[in-house]
């Protein structure tokens, strides 16, 4: 007997008893097929990941729930900002491409927004983690119990892409403008300087500032420092962003890796993948400059220098190589993990290559035939591609985590028709304040 259809089976049954669907679930298609066209694939991937964002979202919230497992039942009450922002944008995607009808998706989409409204928040931001049933923050870690400004910016990526896209004059999406500007308008960027010079990741009711991470580049947070200063009620100014994210030993590299590649900013080999990925959901680094780097520059060479360095293999792990790349933080045969040519435990994340379509949408593609194909029985699920495997140590992972997921959807769509660029670039709050940190993009010529 076919145990994953088993787990489905039972997964599903749970959630038709648990979630009481106003909306249409969306079938998984566990069998391996040979010799799907590219856009196939790519529509079978968008389409079956889109199921951890909405057969397994809470059915309290709506919310993404922070992680899954194929051998437990999906109940559970975590669920994630950060995580659910990239949700929203899969919904956008689903929704275009007519996975789920527009009307399932603004509803659905409605439902968080009206759930955030009454979910805890903290000068307007929210907590890494939720309660999905309550609304009540869960803490990340002892004294992360409070606002997560780099979580709250992902969210609110989603929600400002969410906001131009559901434009139609009918009481669902007019009610979610509204109330997605609502939310928008109370967040107090600016707070969360402590009036200075740079914005502060974590503030906690009960802790107060004891984590003291100042947010400085390069790495996942450039999305931060655009929001803080696209905000039209609590916004920073430039000085924030110059004195603050740009101020680090590792934020200019300019060094030339693998004889063509340079890298402007960051680490040796630029780091786990994420990075040129989280930020740039919404954000569109397609000729996007400032007086640090050319960021289309700094994502694809990055892109391509995580690679060569599987191709090159100088640890010898088995299963690297051409088709089989893509090191990012993820869950590992030891734990979690930021893997990275730095930091290289053998462990292939899917979301790495399959996110980075829009950089090097050839080797991409590669990789994707490959763990389909190739790995599939091993690494394809009701969720699409599980969340990372190691030949090397024959372990391949269970899990699926929704801030994996989400950019495998967004990443794949922008390549394929740069949905989530055009809706968030267009927003007039983001455009100001990518024009107030001294960004030049053809976006704000428009």
């Amino acid at each position: 007997m076919d145990v994953k259809k088993i787990l489905l089976g039972v997964a599903c049954l749970v959630l038709s008893c648990t979630q009481n669907y106003a909306q249409t679930p969306i079938t998984a298609d566990l069998t391996i097929k040979k010799g799907l066209t590219d856009n196939q694939l790519l529509d079978l991937v968008q389409k079956q990941t889109f199921r951890y964002f909405w057969d397994y979202a809470h059915p309290t919230s709506g919310m993404a729930r922070e992680r899954s497992h194929l051998n437990l039942l999906p109940i559970n009450n975590v669920v994630t900002s950060g995580g659910t922002g990239f949700g929203i944008m899969a919904a956008i995607v689903a929704a275009d491409r007519q996975f789920i009808s527009r009307k399932e998706a603004a509803e659905h989409t409605l439902k968080i927004v009206d759930f955030l409204l009454k979910a805890d928040r903290f000068h307007g931001a929210f907590s890494h983690w939720l309660n999905g049933e309550t609304g009540k923050t869960i803490p990340f870690s002892k004294k992360d119990d409070g606002a997560d400004i780099v979580e709250t910016s992902y969210l609110f990526q989603g929600l400002l892409a969410a906001q131009q896209y559901y434009k139609a004059n009918n009481p669902v999406e007019k009610d979610l403008r509204v109330k997605i500007q609502q939310l928008w308008n109370g967040v107090e960027w600016d707070w969360f300087t402590r009036n200075q010079n740079v914005l502060y990741w974590h503030w906690s009711p009960n802790y107060n500032w004891d984590m003291n991470m100042p947010i400085r580049g390069w790495n996942e947070c450039l999305i931060t420092y655009v929001m803080a200063a696209s905000s039209p009620m609590y916004a920073i100014g430039k000085s924030v962003y110059t004195e603050g994210w740009s101020k680090s030993n590792t934020f200019i590299n300019g060094k030339t890796y693998y004889i063509n590649l340079t890298l402007p900013l960051g680490p040796d080999y630029g780091g786990p993948l994420f990075w040129t990925q989280y930020s740039f959901m919404g954000l569109n680094p397609k000729g996007l400059k400032d007086q640090y780097a050319d960021y289309w520059q700094q994502a694809t060479n990055h892109t391509l220098i995580n690679r060569r360095y599987c191709i090159d293999n100088p640890l010898k792990y088995k299963g690297y190589g051409d088709n089989c790349w893509g090191l990012t933080a993820s869950d590992s045969w030891k734990g979690y993990s930021g893997h990275s040519p730095t930091n290289d435990l053998g462990v292939i994340t899917p979301t790495a290559a399959l996110s980075a379509f829009p950089y090097a949408p050839q080797y991409s593609m590669q990789a994707l035939k490959h763990f389909y194909e190739d790995l599939g029985s091993q690494i394809w699920g009701e969720y699409g591609f599980v969340d990372a495997f190691s030949e090397q140590h024959e372990w391949y992972a269970k899990s699926y985590l929704a801030i994996d997921q989400g950019p495998i959807i967004v990443m794949i769509e922008n390549y394929r028709s740069g949905l989530l660029w055009k809706l968030f670039m267009s927003n007039p709050d983001v455009k100001k304040g990518l024009k107030k940190l001294g960004f030049t993009t053809t976006v704000l010529k428009r």
